[in-house]
C-alpha cells in the first residue's frame, strides 16, 4: 500500500500586506476618520490611546490590541500626558473569524507580544524606511532581503492571529474564565491550550512531563497556573475527564469495564476501578446499581 498524503486545512490566510508601522506619537495627537479595504491591527506598546470605530469606541491600554475590519471607520486619539508607542499593521485576510477581534480590546500575553515583535523585526528587513510616518500609501520593498523573510512575515502573522483566536474561543467556551486570568500577571499564557489538549486526548497516556515539553513550560509553572485557573491539578483534571467518560460509556451499556480500561490505555480494570472510586466516591458497580434504582423508581 502506498503512503496516503493528507492536505492541510487552511482556516485563516493573510493574502497581502498594506503597511507595517511602529509609531512614537506625541501626546494629544489624533487621526481623522479613516477606512480602507483591508484590516488594520492596532497594538499599544507604551501608554494608552482612545479608539473610535464602528465596532468599538473606548480606551486601548498598554499591552492590548484591537483589529479594525475592512471598510470599518476608525480613528485614534493619544493621551494628553503620555506619548504612546503604537504598532499599526494593515493586512488583507480571508477569514471571517477576524471579526471576533474587532469588537473589544484583547490583552496580549508575553508570548504573543514577542511574536508581534518578530513580525516587526522581519518587516524591517523587507520594507524600506520610513516606518513612523502615517498614511504611507506604498511602502517600498528592499531590492534584496534575507531568504524567506517575506514569507516569514506572512506565516508569523497568520500564526499570531490563529493563537489569539484560540485564546478568545477558549474564553467563549468557558464563560467563567476571565481573559486576564489566562494572560496577566506573568501567568502561563497557553494554559487554555493545555486544557484543550487534555480535553481532546484524555483517553491517551498523558504526563505532566509530556505537557511541559509540548507547551514549552516547566512543572512548577504548569501546575501552579492550571490549579489557579481551573481549580484542579493537571493529573486530577485528566482523571476527572476519564471518569466522566467512563460514566458515559457505562450508561450506554455497550462496553465492559475491561474494554473501557483498554480504550483509555489503563493498565488494568483494578486501576480504573480505584480511580473511579476515588473521584466518583463509589465503585463502577455501585454507580450502575444507582442508575438502575433511579430508572426503576
Amino acid at each position: 500500500m502506498e503512503f496516503v498524503l493528507k492536505n492541510f486545512k487552511t482556516e485563516l490566510t493573510v493574502t497581502r500586506l498594506a503597511n507595517i508601522h511602529y509609531f512614537e506619537f506625541t501626546p494629544n495627537f489624533h487621526t481623522t476618520d479613516d477606512s480602507h479595504d483591508f484590516c488594520e491591527l492596532v497594538y499599544v506598546d507604551r501608554g494608552r490611546i482612545e479608539i473610535s470605530s464602528d465596532n468599538y469606541s473606548g480606551p486601548l491600554e498598554h499591552g492590548c490590541m484591537i483589529i479594525h475590519d475592512a471598510n470599518e471607520r476608525h480613528s485614534l486619539t493619544c493621551d494628553e500626558d503620555i506619548a504612546p508607542n503604537i504598532i499599526i499593521l494593515g493586512f488583507e485576510c480571508t477569514s471571517p473569524k477576524i471579526d471576533r477581534m474587532t469588537h473589544s480590546p484583547t490583552p496580549l500575553s508575553e508570548e504573543l507580544q514577542k511574536m508581534l515583535a518578530e513580525i516587526i523585526k522581519e518587516a524591517r528587513g523587507v520594507y524600506e524606511p520610513p516606518y513612523d510616518i502615517p498614511n504611507i500609501k506604498d511602502m517600498k520593498k528592499r531590492r534584496d532581503f534575507a531568504f524567506g523573510a517575506d514569507q516569514l512575515i506572512k506565516n508569523y502573522l497568520q500564526i499570531f492571529l490563529i493563537k489569539v483566536l484560540r485564546i478568545l474561543e477558549h474564553i467563549d467556551q468557558n464563560n467563567g474564565i476571565r481573559l486576564e486570568n489566562l494572560i496577566q500577571n506573568g501567568g502561563f499564557a497557553r494554559i487554555g491550550e493545555v486544557k484543550n489538549y487534555i480535553d481532546e486526548n484524555f483517553a491517551e497516556k498523558i504526563s505532566v512531563e509530556e505537557l511541559c515539553f509540548l507547551f514549552n513550560t516547566n512543572k512548577t509553572t504548569l501546575s501552579k497556573e492550571f490549579k489557579r485557573i481551573y481549580g484542579h491539578t493537571v493529573i486530577d483534571y485528566v482523571n476527572i475527564k476519564r471518569i466522566e467518560y467512563t460514566k458515559k460509556l457505562l450508561r450506554d451499556g455497550k462496553h465492559s469495564l475491561t474494554k473501557i480500561a483498554y480504550m483509555m490505555n489503563m493498565s488494568s480494570v483494578h486501576y480504573l476501578t480505584s480511580l473511579f472510586k476515588k473521584y466518583a466516591r463509589i465503585t463502577p458497580t455501585e454507580y450502575l446499581n444507582s442508575l438502575e434504582k433511579r430508572f426503576d423508581g
